[in-house]
């Protein structure tokens, strides 16, 4: 059991949507990412999950409307629901996701397809 320091962790890496596991519980995975400009569409069939905005903001982009959050907020996009993060500046974020989980979702795999490194 050590403490894990997030700024730290984030230092560590530049790209975007490329996330980083930091820790793991119960079988889910907590990343960090960075993210900047638009990711690619997509829904997870069998998976929530939870965005926590640590630095900056960014938007989260659904068919039918568009929700933003800001640094200290969380979103959580239940399963099923296709969405799209979309950030104009970079920002920093927290998730938890169902160990295994791909970024971009059930659809096809991408140069951007990651379960997390």
């Amino acid at each position: 059991m050590e403490c894990i320091n997030i700024d730290h962790k984030l230092s560590l890496f530049n790209d975007h949507w490329s996330p980083r596991i930091i820790a793991s519980l119960n079988g889910q995975d907590v990343k960090i990412a960075k993210f900047s400009g638009a990711f690619d569409w997509h829904t997870h069939s069998d998976a929530d999950e939870m965005f926590l905005v640590l630095k900056g903001s960014f938007n989260m982009e659904f068919r039918d409307r568009v929700v933003e959050v800001h640094e200290g907020h969380m979103i959580v996009v239940p399963r099923n629901v296709e969405h799209r993060p979309v950030a104009d500046a970079e920002c920093a974020v927290l998730l938890f996701e169902p160990t295994g989980l791909l970024n971009t979702g059930d659809g096809p795999a991408s140069d951007r397809t990651t379960a997390g490194t």
